[in-house]
């Protein structure tokens, strides 16, 4: 025989036997998962011609050229891969992510913002760990809810988190969704916004200072911006009214967008503010605020809705999106006219949230198009060096590059939540999570293959004060282990004829047992006896031994009462009438 047929056989023996024994972790096929990840379709600009520069404005760049191969883009951009999140029930309008990138918010029109930790997800396990409330989070009982404005960060200590909702008064939570603290509501009665101590209605957006942690900034309709210190919830720090020049507004008008930037090479940060009056302010983000150092009046048109405004990394340049149609480049240290203005269909009258950004290096911006494509322009002449579709046929409201993973997240009408990401390129996140090997099903992933504690425990059963119950015993019950299993994304039952059914106790019922009471309850005989009747039983008892007063029962004085004639009492008894 040949030596290459003893090779073939050695070969084929190797295959056959295990190359290790024991219990064997799950491997993931990287490569595969993925591919499987991977979009069909990355760039669709040619289908979509690039938005027309709007006439009468200083345009000298010109246009770039369309050579690059499909290739080149996905290298430059991480859009060739995607991971879906659909933990929402309508539109997402905010998202995202802390400063290390290993945990996302998204916040949605449900009223409700979701958390979700990549290292806990796997490619079949995509779920939010916990759901929150905001409303429901107040101390007092209230049935109301409001839609989410915006969820962020705070950018110097992953421990906060900045939520608006559509009420006067901003929240902070912690990263695993306590509310921590509640700034105050300003009194509405007051006409001088200058010496309320908050909002006095509705908050549209807000941002953090990007440099001190502690502070944070809110604009509202109420014409004014607030600025919070978060250990101090009863009174803003400082408000700046601004004051509108549109003919018949009062001298008020409702804040849009605000945000705070701060170059990236040092100087004092800047604080813009866009008005529904067109205005466009920015103050120095270190004050002092008694009055704006650049005001726009028509920076857009007068009564659209301006939803989008960011600041480069240098401090330099501000992007906007109005209602009316248009995105503009302002240079701050010329801001008098825009520098660029291109035309882009707006859906801030659908979904006041709709977002613009800088890329993380400002080196491009990203916006979404209520066709559901997300646009990478050049912050020079804004005009598309990409355009993908995420959601065709839903308009794309929210969208954010983080910097540490290079991928970008987009937040839909449609209430998905897609992240954009490149395996080459990209760091952590959804490549975290498509890295993983697929959860396999387990027996105690049955519901009904369970232990049900919902009947009661064994006698002897060993009960924890304050923990869940079967914690301590053998048959630990399964929802106290996996509390999300037999549970949608969203939180709901997955099976809809089972209702939720609370735990039972003498009482929780309607009709308490009687004999339970009697015989569990201490002195429960009493609330039927009547309190004097009680009383006087001890009456007699006390008279012939007193308690208190025993140490003067031989010492206290007799008291003697003087008679007093009819005279001397200085009372006149009525005369009879003759």
């Amino acid at each position: 025989m040949n030596s290459d047929d003893f090779s073939v056989e050695d070969d084929a023996l190797r295959n056959y036997l295990p190359t290790s024994f024991g219990k064997q972790a799950p491997a993931a096929n990287v490569q595969a998962q993925f591919d499987l990840s991977k979009r069909k379709v990355v760039d669709s600009s040619k289908q979509h011609p690039a938005p027309a520069s709007i006439p009468d404005q200083h345009d000298d760049t010109e246009d770039s050229d369309g050579d690059d191969s499909d290739d080149e883009e996905e290298d430059e951009f991480p859009v060739s891969h995607e991971l879906l999140i659909k933990t929402h029930e309508r539109a997402v309008t905010t998202v995202s992510l802390d400063q290390s990138g290993s945990r996302l918010v998204t916040g949605s029109n449900d009223c409700t913002f979701k958390l979700h930790d990549f290292s806990a997800m796997t490619s079949t396990t995509i779920r939010a760990f916990k759901s929150v409330d905001p409303s429901a989070s107040k101390s007092s009982a209230s049935s109301e809810t409001h839609p989410i404005h915006q969820v962020a960060f705070n950018p110097h200590s992953a421990a906060q988190m900045l939520v608006i909702t559509a009420t006067p008064q901003a929240k902070i939570f912690s990263r695993d969704g306590e509310l921590l603290s509640e700034f105050v509501k300003g009194d509405m009665y007051l006409r001088d916004m200058h010496n309320t101590k908050g909002h006095v209605s509705e908050i549209t957006s807000g941002a953090w200072h990007p440099t001190n942690r502690d502070l944070c900034v809110t604009g509202g309709t109420d014409s004014t911006v607030r600025i919070w210190d978060v250990n101090n919830r009863r009174e803003q720090k400082d408000v700046l009214v601004h004051k509108s020049r549109a003919a018949g507004s009062a001298g008020r008008t409702r804040i849009t967008a605000v945000t705070w930037g701060s170059p990236a090479q040092g100087g004092n940060p800047i604080l813009v503010a866009a008005a529904l009056d067109g205005s466009l302010v920015m103050w120095d983000g270190e004050g002092p605020y008694h009055r704006p150092f650049g005001e726009i009046r028509d920076a857009h048109a007068k009564n659209t809705w301006t939803s989008g405004l960011d600041i480069s990394a240098d401090g330099r340049l501000v992007i906007t999106r109005g209602g009316d149609d248009t995105i503009k480049l302002w240079d701050t240290r010329k801001f008098k006219s825009p520098i660029t203005t291109v035309s882009h269909p707006s859906t801030s009258s659908q979904y006041p949230t709709t977002s613009i950004r800088f890329s993380p290096s400002s080196a491009n911006v990203i916006t979404g198009s209520e066709t559901g494509h997300i646009h990478i322009l050049n912050p020079a002449t804004l005009r598309p060096e990409l355009v993908t579709p995420v959601t065709p046929g839903s308009p794309l409201i929210t969208v954010l590059w983080h910097p540490k993973l290079n991928q970008i997240i987009t937040g839909s009408a449609n209430a998905e939540t897609h992240i954009l990401y490149n395996p080459t390129i990209s760091n952590g996140g959804a490549k975290t999570v498509m890295s993983k090997a697929p959860k396999r099903r387990h027996i105690d992933d049955d519901p009904t293959r369970t232990t049900d504690l919902a009947e009661g425990l064994s006698g002897d059963a060993i009960i924890t004060p304050g923990g869940l119950p079967g914690s301590n015993t053998g048959a630990t019950s399964f929802a106290a282990r996996h509390p999300t299993v037999g549970l949608t994304a969203s939180g709901k039952s997955r099976d809809p004829r089972r209702p939720h059914v609370p735990v039972t106790t003498p009482f929780a019922k309607s009709t308490p047992d009687e004999r339970h009471i009697r015989e569990h309850i201490p002195l429960s005989s009493m609330r039927d006896e009547d309190p004097r009747e009680a009383l006087l039983k001890y009456a007699e008892k006390a008279k012939k031994d007193p308690l208190f007063t025993n140490a003067w029962k031989e010492t206290q004085p007799e008291t003697i009462y003087a008679e007093l004639s009819e005279e001397e009492d200085g009372r006149e008894t009525k005369k009879a009438r003759r």
